[in-house]
């Protein structure tokens, strides 16, 4: 994101570029003001901003989800223990079901 705002640093008084259709679907546009640029702030909502506002924007949002992932990520390696733990007791479950299937069965025969 930061660093697609360098643009005006190229002094160029168009710049080609792609434009986001549809989330998915790409087409080629021009940029004709280079200094303005128009940076989607979230929930369908944009702003214009010079190119040096947004490269501020976009280092406090950088900021911002870094911070916010560190808070998380203690928390995700919990959850992911606590999975594998589950996982492991299930695993062992299925074993013993299964030997005493086979067990019963040969007492059956």
């Amino acid at each position: 994101m930061a660093q697609s705002v360098n643009i005006s640093e190229l002094n160029l008084p168009q710049l080609e570029m792609l434009k986001n259709q549809l989330d998915q679907m790409y087409v080629p546009g021009k940029l004709h003001d280079v200094e303005h640029v128009l940076i989607d702030v979230g929930t369908g909502y944009y702003v214009e901003k010079t190119a040096e506002d947004a490269k501020d924007f976009f280092k406090r949002k950088i900021d911002f989800l870094t911070k916010q992932m560190e808070k998380i990520q203690p928390a995700l390696q919990e959850k992911h223990a606590m999975k594998q733990a589950v996982m492991e007791m299930m695993s062992q479950k299925i074993q013993q079901l299964t030997a005493l299937g086979a067990t019963q069965a040969t007492a059956k025969a």
